[in-house]
C-alpha cells in the first residue's frame, strides 16, 4: 500500500535491533484518513472471505480492527493482556512481546468468541508472530476458526511471515520491510 510505504519512510523512525517506530501516525498518535485507507484495502484483500467476527491484542492493534470492523459491520473482539475481575469463561494463552521483551498472558471471554467463529485477526506489526501464534491458540481453544491476518507491517527479516505462511494461514501485509540494517528502512516493492 503506497501511502503507508511513503508514510513509513516519511515518518518513521529505527533504532537499533531492528525496532521500527511509527507511534507518530499508528500506534501512539493515530491518523484516522490513513487508518481509513488501510482498513478499506484489508477490507479488499479479504473479499470473498467469510467473515463474522474482527479480532486482535490490545493495545495497537484495537484502532485498524475497529475501522475494519465498522467497515465490515462486523464486532471487534480483543485479547486483554490483564484478566478482569468480572471475565467469566476465560480462555488465555501466552505471549511474548518482541518490543518490551516481556511475556503477557492475553485472554478473552468465551462470551465473545464462540465455536464455530469465522475470525480475521488485525493487528499493527507482524515481527517474530508472537501475537499471532497466541491468537491462533485463542481461536483454537475457542472452537473458532481463523480464516486470515492482516498486518500493517511486517519486519520480512525476521521469521513471523515466514512460519504463518508455512502453516498456511492466509496473511496480508501492507507494507513489508525487508530490512532496517544500519538504521536505514528498506521497504519491499
Amino acid at each position: 500500500m503506497e501511502a503507508l510505504k511513503k508514510r513509513i519512510l516519511q515518518d518513521g523512525k529505527c533504532f537499533e535491533g531492528g525496532i521500527l517506530k511509527v507511534d507518530n501516525f499508528i500506534n501512539h498518535q493515530m491518523d484516522p484518513i490513513l487508518m481509513k485507507s488501510m482498513a478499506v484495502e484489508f477490507v479488499r484483500r479479504f473479499a470473498g472471505t467469510k467473515i463474522n467476527k474482527v479480532m486482535t491484542i490490545e493495545a495497537s492493534g484495537i484502532a485498524p480492527a475497529i475501522m475494519v470492523g465498522y467497515l465490515l459491520e462486523l464486532p471487534v473482539v480483543f485479547a486483554k493482556k490483564k484478566k478482569p475481575s468480572t471475565m467469566q469463561g476465560m480462555i488465555s494463552t501466552t505471549v511474548h512481546s518482541f518490543t518490551k521483551d516481556k511475556a503477557y498472558d492475553v485472554c478473552v471471554s468465551s462470551e465473545y468468541l464462540h465455536p464455530g467463529d469465522k475470525v480475521l485477526f488485525i493487528d499493527d506489526f507482524l515481527a517474530n508472530g508472537n501475537a499471532a501464534r497466541g491468537v491462533i491458540d485463542l481461536v483454537e481453544k475457542a472452537g473458532a476458526e481463523l480464516v486470515g491476518m492482516g498486518f500493517l507491517i511486517e519486519k520480512a527479516f525476521q521469521d513471523g511471515g515466514a512460519y504463518l505462511r508455512s502453516k498456511n494461514v492466509h496473511v496480508e501485509s501492507l507494507a513489508i520491510i525487508e530490512s532496517l540494517d544500519h538504521c536505514q528502512i528498506k521497504i519491499k516493492d
